[in-house]
């Protein structure tokens, strides 16, 4: 069975953002090209970071794939760590603030910054 990897970034049981990867089946198609069951999604938008763009702390308010279709971005987590997302990579950001949490940016969420000398561009599809 061919799958795609989900890289998902989601809240742990202690409220903190981390990174894991699933697989998702591509059950679909033919053998010469395979697709994944259609999915959901609530409409999407399009976002130019420019060079120097660089977030707080947050969490996603809504859960959504991000595309990266030009640039660079990078993820940084509470824990000092952090991914660098490139062209044609992507991920599903899903780092919710936990139910009857009050937002701590000592705790919860992750920052995003544009990486390089050009511009990111990235495509949101909300997954609902």
């Amino acid at each position: 069975m061919t799958t795609f990897t989900k890289i998902i970034l989601h809240t742990d049981a202690e409220g903190r953002a981390r990174f894991r990867e699933e697989a998702l089946e591509l059950t679909e198609g033919k053998p010469a090209a395979r697709l994944s069951p259609l999915l959901p999604s609530g409409g999407y938008q399009l976002r130019e970071s420019p060079v120097g763009f660089r977030s707080d702390f947050h969490c996603t308010e809504n859960p959504q794939w991000v595309f990266i279709l030009r640039g660079q971005m990078e993820i940084g987590l509470q824990d000092g760590s952090s991914r660098v997302f490139s062209p044609g990579q992507h991920f599903f950001s899903a780092d919710l603030l936990p139910a009857g949490a009050a937002f701590d940016a000592r705790v919860h969420g992750h920052w995003s910054r544009q990486v390089g000398d050009e511009p990111l561009v990235t495509l949101f599809v909300r997954d609902r």
